[in-house]
């Protein structure tokens, strides 16, 4: 094998690992409700909500949050509101897998 045969495939070797890592990652995502994502939300004094809008139909809002180790999201019709203690991030686009 040539030496950028070798560096080839550990070029793909590498992707290969980056691919299963987040494949991994993305098992921690749990979906729930609109108003189950709220309450989890309100559990956290000062909770980080990422927010994008979308759609390709009609429109709609995703949100994603951390909370206690596992990242929560839910989509929703209409827009959520939150206390002012949450800092909200607005993402151009929010992509779960499945």
């Amino acid at each position: 094998m040539s030496n950028g045969a070798y560096a080839g495939a550990a070029g793909a070797g590498a992707v290969g690992a980056a691919i299963a890592n987040a494949i991994k990652a993305s098992g921690a995502i749990v979906k729930v409700e609109p108003d189950a994502f709220q309450k989890i939300a309100a559990k956290v004094d000062a909770p980080l909500v990422v927010r994008a809008v979308g759609g390709f139909l009609s429109k709609g809002y995703k949100y994603l949050t951390a909370y206690k180790g596992l990242i929560f999201y839910t989509k929703s019709p209409s827009e959520l509101s939150f206390r002012p203690s949450v800092e909200l991030i607005l993402a151009k686009k929010i992509w779960i897998p499945g």
